[in-house]
């Protein structure tokens, strides 16, 4: 990583993985502990933050389920001010920094001022349904994968799962907990109410919880297990094919 302050700065943009943290690649592993300075969100495992030298500078930057936040304009200047100030600088975000990880907009702005940019990815959450049994393909079950937000900017359902639904693949929802009651509602209203469903919070972490049922049934399988932010659902006959077999 670039000390040298005659060559360009230069930015990192890394992926801390689903929440285990022995599952970050190699290569994030070693840009880490050579990291002098490090913007961390509020999914990246704080377990990570041990690989770094000790004279690293370390910044929360994330945000807690639907409460404070940093804004975006003040994570932009902290990437130049220690881009420039310490020769290079790790943005480490949960999961992988370009799925409803914002991670491309911050490699965008440091082009723009002039810092050199760096892309690990991470693995993204919905790879961790594998842990509850729920391969995301399964030949003659589902052909391919829809990946949609649950809540865009302002507020509302993604529109694209109405297109999802029209096909057998599994569909993978990201921050969609606030909108469990509208996309068990497109479903039902569709006639797909009987769908498999299941939802995974802090996926591969100690603390991971799950439930399936049916997607009309969202709301109730939420409660019945109190399952909340940061969480995955996922819509799909995949989601059965870990029942054990009748005999």
């Amino acid at each position: 990583m670039n000390s040298n302050l005659s060559t360009p700065p230069e930015l990192y943009v890394l992926g801390a993985g689903p929440g285990d943290p022995e599952l970050i690649t190699v290569k994030g592993y070693k840009i880490l502990q050579q990291a002098k300075a490090i913007l961390y969100d509020n999914l990246a495992n704080r377990e990570l933050l041990n690989l770094t030298p000790p004279d690293c500078v370390q910044i929360y930057v994330g945000k807690q389920p639907y409460g404070k936040y940093t804004p975006q304009e003040e994570i932009h200047s902290l990437i130049k001010h220690f881009a420039f100030s310490k020769g290079s600088v790790v943005r480490l975000k949960g999961g992988d920094p370009f799925i409803f990880g914002r991670g491309f907009e911050e490699i965008i702005y440091a082009r723009e001022q002039g810092i050199k940019t760096y892309y690990i990815p991470g693995i993204t959450s919905m790879q961790a349904s594998g842990l509850e049994d729920i391969p995301l393909t399964h030949r003659a079950i589902s052909e391919g994968i829809w990946v949609v937000t649950g809540t865009k900017k302002d507020g509302t359902l993604s529109g694209d799962l109405q297109l999802a639904m029209q096909s057998n693949a599994t569909v993978v929802i990201y921050m969609g907990m606030k909108q469990l009651a509208s996309i068990a509602a497109t479903y039902v209203h569709a006639g797909n109410g009987e769908t498999p469903a299941a939802i995974i919070q802090h996926a591969s972490t100690p603390h991971q919880k799950s439930v399936k049922g049916l997607v009309r049934d969202l709301v109730t399988m939420a409660d019945s297990k109190q399952l909340t932010y940061p969480a995955i659902i996922i819509i799909g006959g995949v989601v059965d094919l870990g029942k054990p077999v009748e005999v």
